[in-house]
């Protein structure tokens, strides 16, 4: 293979070797015709990754770098369908497919284990990128970025694009804003400065002709960045990209330079405003940030110290200037942004939850802190576990369901964007953390505190208040502004509108031909795995404990899971469940404190963490098992010493430290607050499906809508309820940890199982015993109908059901109709026409099963979409091409490629729900099986679910007062406190 790159007439080998610390081959290359930038990892992985990218920096904050990325993915020369991207999602075995947009890059990622699927998408993204149907179909850029909607002369003039909702949605975080705003802070004369993804009040700002010329400039090859990662004849690919597309290019001058902010004389000053409810509180709402730029990511050093500071200042519990702001009651919640794939990285304190008379006192906190770190030193202790955790999860490379080689491209990106000859700098890191740890005693992290925080004039200090009624006030200025607008227009004008929108509402409708769907590659059913994957699963008795153990290499890492069933949690108790699991780690215990513990863990393991789960019974849908898990990984050498911090979080935590608790849950309040505001998909899905699911209404009680509202209320009313709370939290324990609700679940290869039977007998000895009483929980769902009111501009809205109960049996023919919803009938009428920025749909082994939509601008008019579903799924027009489709994306779904620690739970999941290998295999051979008509069939489970009429919606506030009237009930998400 190596002779073979070296002999390629159309590249240049600028340098290759060997990349140790990956276990891979290194290529360098440039294209000799365009200037092409070539980056090539060779190794062993099945899991294949390629990617073009290109420098995007944009000029002003319409979003066109955004809306470009979208766009190029809606049809191009030798794939003229009108969505390539979607023919792809249903109908390849893609382990990754998506585009990204970042402040100065445009990255195009595919990713599959199949090679001639990888094939495929290699050729359809880059003639995506290069011969898009942009020039020749308008529409698109209407559809994707914004348009003026109108469907009557007599009607409203509206704006719509899923871009332009996309952003909306973006923009009604606060904790996005906040983010974007401290960026733009700092570098407010370069590209940094503006938004990439577009601003919705500049995005209507973009015409067609400036979208076009943006394309023109930079969607060049000698402007790209091309990678490929994994097992495969690099040689093959690179002449398929040379012929078929670089070589018809010639080489221009393309100049994308990020460029470089200016530093500050001195540190500015700003203040910014994010939208709360009319009657939200303003008091203890407001953001303030220390904002500092910290040299450029070309520093390999820094570009991993960094981190490491991170941690021991601000993102570790106890760190240094976070409890510091804590203890002067400077925010209820403290944390910190590092933000280091740009050229000029940055470093941000934020307080959360103050007043903005708290300001001097917040800068003046964080000096004194940083100062005092300067001159005494900092926690050796602390450097070394940071920097143990950092090298920790660098080297187990285990980055969940995105494949490895992915996350290593993009992290090239961090230093070969800005310099050609260094994609390596940052991915080959093992001497970088030799480096680190040698320097722990020399003083050169205190040089840093000194260099780029305290003494660096770069720096921006910057509040982020709460404006009551703001997007109220804004969606108003953009109403008057419409309706003026609309009143200047003449009547051929308003005509050109109507005309326009119909003419878009007609292209969207409009089907590709079947000539132009077949030029798409397309594997076949003899193409897909018969086989479902296996369970790994090793029953082992110690003492009357169950050992579950899964022999899987895992290079050298043990991954323990203490799993225990919280099947005697008595009612009253189990809503602080979601309590417990926050606070386990984050107290002192019998020997550490919690700063201590944090460092301990770090120093000697990979990570500790805990998560509740629900299994339902394969056999009986009515039972299921509700667990506390405490898992570990830890090299095999520290297995026991894993063993004996988990022993010393589960057994001796104390809960006496009221303060401390008070800390805890005003950070558990904060970080949900975020997540249900950028993840409102989620909070409206799993409360509509409690009103009617088990499972999902214990889920719920433990990580919803319920567990935020009692941490509002035992926040409003800590000093009455600190002692009960105490008392709940060590009540829980004594009925958790006990050695009949524990089983052990145990990941790695066979040669590490020394030992571990003693440590299980150690563990069982110290657990609870003695009797407990109370009577569990049994939830008793009901159908609610709620709708959350938000500041957001945007909707997610949900309807979900049950059609087990309705008498329908579950069937892997509906992982395919997954399939088809999600990118066929949802994604057509949801997305692309009514313009929200996605939507999903879930039909689960219990019955349960769900659509929802994300950042919507709809309410209503989705909901209605979503009634007409059974009756499109019914009367379906589709062939045999298209069920194939289905059928392979629903089979890539189902073969994301595991992880070792993935597949411990995959196994474990099948044991504790009890679902056996006969059964995923007869789930599998049915999905393989799909056929027209049963699909058609299908329709019926879309009716038995919409039959719960289940419906819930998180959204703008004036939007759900519009449609009241479908509602059983109308609250703020978030109460004022």
């Amino acid at each position: 293979m190596k002779q073979q790159i070296e002999a390629l007439d159309a590249y240049q080998v600028i340098e290759k070797r060997k990349i140790s610390d990956l276990n891979s081959e290194g290529y360098i290359l440039k294209h000799k015709k365009t200037g092409a930038a070539v980056t090539l990892l060779l190794n062993d992985d099945e899991n294949k990754v390629f990617y073009i990218g290109f420098r995007t920096p944009p000029k002003d904050s319409t979003g066109v770098a955004h809306i470009l990325e979208h766009s190029v993915l809606c049809g191009s020369k030798n794939f003229p369908v009108k969505d390539p991207f979607i023919e792809l999602a249903k109908g390849s075995l893609n382990t990754f497919l998506n585009a990204m947009t970042y402040p100065d890059k445009t990255v195009y990622p595919v990713a599959s284990c199949n090679d001639k699927d990888f094939k495929n998408l290699v050729h359809v993204y880059l003639d995506a990128v290069f011969y898009p149907n942009i020039y020749q179909e308008e529409k698109i850029f209407r559809q994707e970025g914004w348009h003026y909607e109108m469907e009557d002369v007599e009607d409203e003039l509206s704006i719509n694009g899923v871009v332009y909702n996309e952003m909306k949605g973006a923009f009604s975080s606060p904790d996005d804003v906040v983010e974007r705003e401290i960026m733009n802070s700092l570098y407010p004369d370069i590209t940094y400065g503006l938004e990439s993804g577009g601003d919705p009040d500049f995005i209507p700002e973009l015409s067609y002709e400036d979208f076009l010329a943006f394309h023109k400039k930079y969607y060049h090859p000698s402007n790209s960045y091309i990678y490929l990662y994994g097992n495969m004849d690099a040689a093959e690919y690179l002449t398929f990209i040379d012929e078929q597309y670089l070589s018809a290019f010639d080489a221009i001058k393309v100049n994308s330079l990020v460029g470089v902010q200016t530093p500050f004389a001195a540190p500015k000053e700003l203040v910014k405003e994010y939208s709360v409810m009319e009657d939200d509180s303003i008091s203890e709402n407001t953001y303030l940030t220390y904002n500092v730029s910290m040299g450029t990511s070309l520093d390999k050093k820094l570009y991993i110290a960094m981190d490491v500071l991170d941690y021991v200042l601000c993102s570790a519990p106890g760190a240094l200037v976070k409890q510091a702001l804590i203890d002067k009651g400077i925010g209820r919640d403290v944390y910190s942004t590092l933000e280091n794939g740009i050229y000029q990285p940055y470093f941000s304190v934020i307080a959360k939850n103050a007043n903005s008379s708290q300001k001097e006192e917040f800068v003046a906190t964080i000096h004194e802190v940083l100062k005092k770190a300067v001159s005494e030193g900092l926690d050796k202790k602390a450097l070394a576990a940071a920097i143990n955790y950092f090298e920790f999860r660098y080297r187990e490379a285990d980055f969940g369901s995105y494949p490895k080689g992915l996350m290593l491209g993009l992290e090239a990106l961090d230093s070969w964007l800005y310099d050609e000859k260094a994609p390596f700098m940052h991915i080959e890191a093992n001497e970088t953390y030799r480096e680190l740890k040698a320097s722990i005693a020399t003083g050169y992290f205190e040089e840093l505190i000194q260099k780029y925080i305290l003494d660096n004039p770069h720096k921006t200090i910057m509040e982020v208040k709460p404006v009551q009624g703001l997007t109220s006030r804004k969606d108003k200025a953009l109403y008057d502004k419409l309706k003026a607008y609309k009143e200047t227009l003449s009547p051929q004008e308003k005509q050109e509108i109507v005309d326009k929108t119909a003419a878009l509402r007609a292209y969207q409708e409009e089907e590709s031909t079947k000539e132009a769907l077949e030029t798409i590659p397309l594997l076949t059913r003899e193409d897909m795995k018969k086989e479902a994957a296996g369970y790994i699963n090793e029953v082992q008795n110690v003492d009357g404990t169950t050992v579950l153990i899964h022999d899987i290499f895992t290079n050298g890492i043990s991954y323990l899971n203490l799993v225990f069933d919280l099947k005697d949690v008595p009612a009253g108790l189990l809503p602080y469940v979601g309590i417990l699991k926050a606070v386990l780690m984050m107290v002192d215990t019998e020997h550490f404190s919690y700063s201590e513990l944090f460092n301990e863990v770090n120093t000697h393991t990979g990570g500790i963490k805990t998560v509740v789960n629900t299994y339902t019974n394969a056999d009986d849908l009515k039972k299921y098992k509700v667990t506390l898990e405490i898992r570990s990984k830890a090299l095999y050498e520290k297995r026991d010493k894993a063993m004996e911090l988990m022993k010393e979080i589960i057994l001796t935590s104390r809960f006496e430290d009221t303060k401390r608790l008070y800390e805890i849950l005003a950070e558990i309040k904060s970080r949900m607050q975020a997540v249900m505001t950028g993840a409102g998909h989620s909070v409206a899905s799993i409360r509509a499906l409690s009103y009617f699911s088990l499972t999902a209404a214990v889920s719920e009680q433990i990580s919803g809508i319920p567990q935020y509202r009692l941490l509002e209320d035992l926040l409003k009313e800590f000093e009455e309820r600190k002692a009960v709370l105490v008392q709940n939290l060590k009540d829980l324990t004594q009925y958790i940890f006990r050695p009949e609700n524990l089983l052990v679940d145990y990941t790695a290869s066979k040669e590490s199982y020394g030992g571990l039977e003693t440590a299980v007998k150690n563990l069982k000895a110290d657990l609870y015993t003695g009797k407990v009483s109370g009577e569990s929980f049994r939830p008793d769902p009901v159908r609610k109908n709620e709708a959350f009111m938000t500041a957001g501009q945007v909707q997610y809205v949900c309807r979900a059901g049950n059609f087990i109960d309705k008498g329908l049996p579950y069937t892997g023919a509906l992982k395919v109709l997954k399939v088809m919803m999600g990118y066929d009938y949802l994604w057509n009428q949801v997305r692309v026409k009514g313009g929200a920025y996605g939507c999903m749909c879930g039909f689960y082994r219990n019955g349960d099963g769900y659509f929802v939509s994300y950042r919507d601008p709809n309410l209503k008019k989705t909901v209605d979409v979503y009634e007409q579903a059974a009756e499109y799924i019914e009367n379906v027009k589709l062939d045999e091409r298209t069920v194939t489709q289905f059928i392979i994306g629903a089979v890539s779904e189902l073969d994301t490629p595991m992880t070792p620690a993935t597949k411990g739970i995959y196994s474990l999941g099948g044991y504790l729900t009890g679902l056996s290998m006969e059964k995923v295999q007869k789930e599998r051979d049915e999905l393989l099986a799909t056929t027209i008509d049963e699909l058609r069939g299908l329709g019926r489970y879309i009716r038995a679910f919409m039959e719960n009429e289940c419906l819930c919606v998180v959204g703008n506030g004036e939007k759900i007062k519009e449609s009241e009237d479908m509602f059983m009930h109308v609250e703020q998400l978030f109460r004022n406190n």
